[in-house]
């Protein structure tokens, strides 16, 4: 191991050790609060995973029709980019909704 990986390895692991008295909590978090914290993050997550795969295949479909037809590509490119934002706006969706349950934490 290099001396210049050892320096970072050292700053990353004292980094961890002095910012964990940051993160510590008032409170002890109640099992309802604490199941809600896991729905927004499965929530977002789902929501994401859902969002790029649906992405992706739009993408992949477009550039296909694109490939095979190279004189359809304006008549493909304003559908896919029109998809893709409402793809994106149900994962907008999904963030603002795990926004509002943490929010509800705590309050």
């Amino acid at each position: 191991m290099t001396r210049k990986n050892l320096y970072a390895f050292g700053a990353f692991f004292m980094t961890l050790l002095v910012s964990s008295s940051a993160f510590a909590a008032d409170a002890p978090l109640s099992s309802a609060d604490s199941m809600a914290l896991w729905a927004a993050g499965l929530a977002i997550s789902i929501a994401a995973f859902g969002g790029a795969m649906g992405q992706g295949k739009a993408a992949a479909a477009a550039l296909e029709g694109i490939s095979r037809n190279p004189g359809a590509s304006g008549k493909l490119f304003t559908p896919m980019i029109l998809g893709l934002a409402l793809i994106e706006s149900l994962v907008i969706y999904a963030l603002l909704i795990a926004f509002q349950i943490v929010g509800k934490v705590g309050a």
